[in-house]
């Protein structure tokens, strides 16, 4: 198996992992517990992301493009015509959020990317399919 393969591979088996993670923090929102799910949802979330970009770098150097970070790899692979505008956009978002993560001890930023999540869930699904 091949590095690009390799990755769509860790790639497929992590996206179930983080919308099962979203949905379970979805069902304990009332729950006493809710952070804990919320915040293993937003981990979740960043190893899902970490294995995003490096899938979309590798494909991408299969075309012959070189990128370096998330946010060029996100700008060439629309460029290059393998995603629309809207979906480009959300990944970029995502890019912001990634970043943010390390502030999820703080609740209102925890919760906003939360939030995100799902939305972020379909931009990714489009990814995988690539």
């Amino acid at each position: 198996m091949g590095k690009l393969e390799k990755l769509r591979d860790d790639f497929r088996k992590a996206l179930p992992r983080l919308k099962e993670a979203v949905e379970r923090a979805e069902r304990e929102k009332k729950a006493s517990d809710y952070a804990f799910f919320r915040d293993s949802a937003i981990q979740r979330f960043e190893f899902t992301f970490e294995i995003a970009w490096k899938f979309v770098k590798a494909l991408l150097e299969r075309e012959g493009i070189i990128c370096r970070s998330p946010r060029t790899c996100f700008k060439e692979l629309f460029s290059a015509g393998f995603i629309d505008e809207e979906t480009a956009r959300e990944l970029l978002k995502m890019v912001e959020d990634r970043n943010l993560t390390v502030d999820t001890y703080r609740e209102k930023v925890a919760e906003e990317i939360f939030n995100r999540l799902p939305g972020y869930l379909k931009a990714l699904e489009k990814l995988v399919e690539l």
